[in-house]
């Protein structure tokens, strides 16, 4: 079966092409026998995949195309795996280390990278977000119609009924993608709502010993994994129909933008991730199709804090971006670490993960009548109250066993018994199919101290359920001292209404921002935890091979399901205000969000059970009933971008690797990272700095609302700070539809506590006396240069 290239132009010169080339061989002879042609006798075992940025503006004249270029003088035609337009000039292709030393000081070449592998930030949401039937952003926007939304994951199961296209309209004209055919997938797979479908396999394929296993993944856009199917159905599944996981969270399904047009682009591969050749290649074809939104629920691995020159997820965002394509990222599921926050490129939209007001609660009853407080989605046969002895196999502390780890339980102690298994070093679904081979009836999942009391419920093989870090303590006390322990667990299915909620999730990364403080990360918190949405059929809900079962739909938590909740929205206001830049777009999120929960508090951080603060939420929980409306908005443009890299330190040829296009950075006054447009505002203060000290950053805010408007400024200053705002007032008009203003930040380091997060929180907000309320959260922290 032939499948089609991964990218939107083939890499094989065509026969008029061929015949020009020919022509012309006798001078390209002078390049062959340049030094930097690379010579491929060397030993293959050492050969990796590389990506190379190129200076597109230094190709030679006599080349018809950039792939002539590069595959005469680069890298020989079999080695290449993808070519690079769009998003910037270059290559990846497949040589040594060595190679890559011979081409450093190329004129040509910008940057060099080692191609990495990334990883995955594993139906009431909607209406929890202040969406709302009939009114709204939803009816506004007409429900996101006739906007694109670029999901890049694994792929998609395009019989899901999430993905039908009744009652939707043409596609858009402007649309320039296609349907790859592949393994169970070809151009009938595709419809009105599912655009375009794509793969991208060239990197994996060079990467894994014996190419991607074709005996669990699809060579096609086909969703072997699920998480991609899932993301794309929360970011535009349609609605009005009866959805459940095995008779959990029943109810009817919908995406936050159910009429978005959908082109999926897998970057992802089961069992082996997701690399950034790949990745590229897929945000190259993303901007010639002619997405609106770019959705990547993809982060972490090595480059978790690499700058941002040798960052391709930042690369391929800022290309995006600059041609005005939306990308929302999920923040990593590494919290409650601080600095735990990835993709924090300012031109993307970095989204944390947060609770919904459902849950499915799921107690552990103990001998001693003690009930205590766990979930769980297992859909077998309960227990029925029935009592089995307990047992913690780590009673020297946690181990292999106390793990659950494969071949690690004895049968003679666990037989006919309810397990109690640490959490961490394996799947949480994986420790009871370990139990249930030793013989155990049930498991407790105990979280340790890292993820405290954060819980997230899995479509367990056995009787099973999650608790906290102090009920697992507990019951491993229970199980440890006393005689004749006994348990049993009982599940009490759903339960909606819930308070608090929304609350941080214990998992989401969590600020500081690792490479630039002064941009504050995450930019919000959505919905993430225990989301129902649509399921592959490849594999059980549980995604482990030993899992006969199928569904429609399945429950999934993680950054990466927030992550698509934020798509829908920005697809929901590009539909309703298509002038919108993603940054103005970005700022009308993140200026209306809610700061408390649904008990009218402060919001809550899951792992401490303490009141959160904006390194754990950004600027607060999406709240789409007020987005469509912000009053002001801090619009960013591209050069805006140009300047925030000048400031940080990057020279014109570093941040011509992230911009495509030559640029020239001031040369008189350096300027500030402080003082990008961006809707929060951080105030970074040396730590050698002694006294009274102070630091202005200027924004400028655009009306977006009545056109005759007055806001006036509310100032919450951070304990121990003092915060200015001049003007205080900003008056709009027909003639004057952008106003800027400076913040003076004053602290006194001697004496100003900065408390446990080595930071004071504080905010501006500008009212206009009417529904407006537009609000930017002011960190004021002492750091010393990253």
């Amino acid at each position: 079966m032939s499948v089609k290239p991964t990218h939107f132009t083939s890499l094989s010169p065509t026969p008029s092409i061929s015949m020009a080339f020919s022509s012309i061989i006798a001078v390209l002879l002078l390049f062959l026998s340049s030094p930097f042609i690379i010579s491929f006798v060397a030993s293959q075992s050492a050969a990796k995949t590389f990506i190379f940025r190129i200076d597109g503006g230094s190709m030679p004249s006599i080349f018809p195309t950039h792939y002539h270029w590069y595959s005469t003088e680069f890298a020989e035609e079999s080695r290449i795996l993808h070519v690079y337009h769009n998003v910037f000039h270059g290559f990846s292709a497949v040589i040594t280390p060595e190679e890559v030393d011979n081409f450093r000081n190329h004129p040509a070449v910008l940057a060099v990278f080692e191609d990495k592998r990334r990883e995955l930030h594993t139906t009431r949401s909607p209406q929890f977000l202040g969406l709302q039937n009939q009114k709204g952003l939803w009816s506004e926007s007409d429900y996101g119609s006739d906007v694109i939304i670029g999901v890049f994951d694994t792929g998609i199961w395009p019989e899901r009924r999430s993905f039908s296209d009744l009652n939707i309209g043409p596609v858009p004209k402007r649309w320039r993608g296609v349907c790859e055919s592949g393994a169970r997938f070809g151009p009938r797979n595709c419809n009105r709502k599912i655009v375009g479908a794509r793969f991208f396999a060239k990197g994996q394929q060079a990467a894994v010993i014996g190419g991607i296993n074709k005996t669990v993944e699809f060579l096609s856009p086909r969703d072997a994994d699920g998480h991609g199917t899932h993301t794309s159905s929360t970011a535009a599944g349609r609605h009005a129909f009866k959805a459940s996981m095995s008779g959990y969270a029943s109810g009817v399904a919908k995406g936050v933008a159910p009429k978005a047009r959908i082109a999926a682009y897998k970057v992802c591969w089961k069992d082996s991730g997701c690399l950034d050749s790949d990745i590229l290649a897929a945000f190259d074809a993303a901007v010639y199709d002619g997405v609106d939104v770019i959705s990547i629920s993809i982060g972490g691995g090595d480059g978790i804090n690499s700058p941002y020159y040798l960052d391709p997820i930042a690369i391929g965002s800022y290309g995006a971006a600059s041609k005005g394509i939306f990308v929302s990222s999920s923040a990593g599921n590494e919290g409650p670490n601080g600095m735990s926050v990835t993709n924090l490129a300012p031109w993307v939209t970095t989204v944390g993960a947060s609770t919904i007001d459902r849950n499915f609660p799921a107690d552990a009853i103990l001998g001693d009548g003690h009930r205590l407080r766990g979930v769980s989605l297992y859909a077998g046969v309960p227990l029925n109250g029935r009592m089995f002895p307990v047992v913690y196999p780590g009673k020297s502390g946690m181990s292999s066993a106390s793990l659950c780890m494969e071949n690690t339980l004895d049968p003679k102690h666990v037989k006919g018994k309810i397990v109690i298994c640490d959490r961490g070093s394996s799947p949480r679904v994986a420790k009871g199919l370990v139990v249930k081979k030793a013989g155990g009836v049930g498991m407790i999942l105990a979280n340790g101290a890292s993820n405290g009391e954060g819980l997230v419920g899995d479509a367990h093989l056995i009787p099973a359920c999650a608790v906290g870090s102090n009920e697992g303590d507990r019951i491993k006390a229970y199980a440890s001292s006393h005689p004749n322990p006994v348990a049993s667990i009982d599940f009490r299915g759903t339960i909606v209404g819930i308070k608090p909620a929304p609350v941080i999730a214990s998992f989401s990364g969590r600020g500081p921002n690792g490479l630039n403080p002064e941009i504050l990360k995450p930019d919000l918190i959505a919905p993430g935890v225990n989301i129902l949405a649509a399921w592959t059929d490849a594999v059980g809900p549980t995604g482990l091979p030993s899992d006969p079962r199928k569904t429609e739909f399945n429950i999934l938590s993680g950054t990466s399901m927030a992550c698509p909740h934020v798509s829908g929205a920005a697809a929901l206001l590009k539909s309703a205000h298509p002038d919108w830049s993603p940054a103005a777009i970005r700022s009308a999120m993140m200026t209306t969000t809610n700061l408390v929960d649904n008990s009218n508090r402060s919001l809550i951080d899951e792992s401490t059970g303490k009141s959160a603060t904006p390194y754990d939420y950004g600027s607060g929980h999406l709240n789409l009933g007020r987005a469509m409306d912000p009053g002001l908005v801090y619009d960013i443009t591209n050069d805006d971008y140009i300047t925030f890299l000048c400031s940080i330190g990057y020279g014109p040829k570093t941040i011509q690797v992230i911009t495509r296009t030559p640029v020239r950075c001031p040369t008189r006054r350096k300027p500030s990272p402080g003082n990008l447009n961006y809707p929060s505002i951080t105030a970074v203060f040396p730590t050698s700095r002694r006294g009274s000290v102070s630091k202005t950053v200027i924004r400028t805010a655009t009306n977006v609302g009545q056109t005759e408007a007055v806001y006036r400024a509310r100032i919450e200053s951070p304990r121990g700070v003092t915060v200015t705002v001049k003007p205080p007032r900003l008056v709009f008009t027909s003639a004057v539809k952008r106003r800027s203003y400076a913040v003076t930040v004053t602290v006194d380091t001697r004496n100003v506590v900065l408390g446990e997060t080595g930071a004071v929180f504080g905010s501006v907000t500008w009212f206009d006396g009417g529904k407006h309320v537009v609000r930017s959260p002011i960190v004021v922290t002492q750091m010393d240069s990253l």
